[in-house]
Parts: structure tokens; sequence; C-alpha cells
């Protein structure tokens, strides 16, 4: 082998690892939240959601009460780039505001950018007690 084919080659394997480096750090890594926690709607900071269409962000989670009634909760993160998304409640959708990716109310991919659905958490209503789980 030549000293040009050895620097040849020694470039594009260079030029390779640095892109497949910037391919994959270009893509929002999904990680699974653990979360466990209670709101107690009969405070004022938790009342907010006793509103159908209304939401708020709790410890990674978004949790909103759908125009049905509803209390629904998914991660907080677009899994395109990690903005925080806000619910849509005129559509039932959540919606990342920096790109425009669309999610359905349990968290579904319906438009992109984002290709991974958002992670979708359990609730249960006890009185005036919401507990938001993994």
């Amino acid at each position: 082998m030549t000293r040009k084919e050895f620097l040849g080659l020694i470039g594009v394997t260079a030029g390779v690892t640095v892109v497949a480096s910037c391919m994959s750090s270009c893509k929002k890594k999904s990680t699974d939240l653990t979360i466990d926690f209670t709101l107690d709607l009969s405070l004022p900071a938790n009342a907010v959601l006793l509103n159908n269409g209304a939401y708020m962000i709790n410890q990674g989670a978004i949790v909103a009460k759908t125009i049905a009634g509803t209390y629904v909760a998914v991660a907080a993160a677009c899994t395109h780039e990690g903005q925080e998304i806000m619910y849509q409640s005129s559509t039932d959708k959540f919606r990342c505001p920096k790109h425009g990716a669309l999610f359905s109310d349990a968290g579904a991919v319906l438009q992109g950018p984002a290709s991974t659905d958002l992670q979708k958490f359990n609730t249960t209503l006890t009185g005036t007690l919401l507990r938001v789980y993994s």
C-alpha cells in the first residue's frame, strides 16, 4: 500500500466515523421515565386540571383533562429533539411547538418530524386525588 492510498483510507474512515457520529446524535434518544406521583386537585396549584381541556406539567409528564373529561398523561418531552410539548384541547392532541410534531392523546405520532411515540402513563382519579404512574 502506498502512502497516498494509506492516507486516503484514513481520510475515508475518519469521514465515515464523523458522519455516523453526527447522524446518531441528531436523533433524540428516548428513555423511559419511571414516575409515580399524586396531584391533589383541591389545591390551587393543581386546580387547573378540574377544567376540561386544561393541562399541566409535573415531574417530566404532561397531564391533561380531555374535552370529554378523562385524564391522560404522557412524557412532556418531544421525542424528536426534547422540546416541551403542549396539549391542544381543541383537537385533543399533543403538539410540539418547535417543529410541529403532533401526537394523539395516547402519545402516538400523528405527524412528524418525530418518529417515536411519547411514553404514556397511567392515571387514576380517587376523589380529588389524581395519581399518575408508569
